[in-house]
């Protein structure tokens, strides 16, 4: 396999199990809590690099844990990181 480069998204997605939905104005509560990284780019240059590719990964980060584990993570995975933005104006997002 090639030289792969992937252009895309990295997000962090937090997710809580809960034993129904809640009813609309109901609060219930959750069960298992879990921080799984992703996002259609991420999830790419990670599938390509398992599969044995060359892959450098452009995206843009927060600056701050999330961001920081993400790139980590494709490190772990042998994906070129030198192209990915550590934004320190990139904040969660509000609800």
């Amino acid at each position: 396999m090639g030289k792969i480069i992937v252009i895309g998204s990295s997000n962090t997605d937090m997710v809580v199990t809960s034993g129904r939905l809640p009813l609309p104005g109901e609060t219930v509560m959750g069960n298992e809590f879990a921080v799984i990284p992703g996002g259609k780019g991420a999830n790419q240059a990670v599938a390509a690099a398992r599969a044995g590719g060359d892959v450098a990964f452009i995206a843009k980060t927060g600056e701050d844990d999330f961001g920081r584990k993400a790139v980590e993570g494709y490190q772990r995975d042998g994906i070129n990181t030198d192209h990915i933005l550590a934004d320190p104006g990139s904040l969660p997002a509000s609800p």
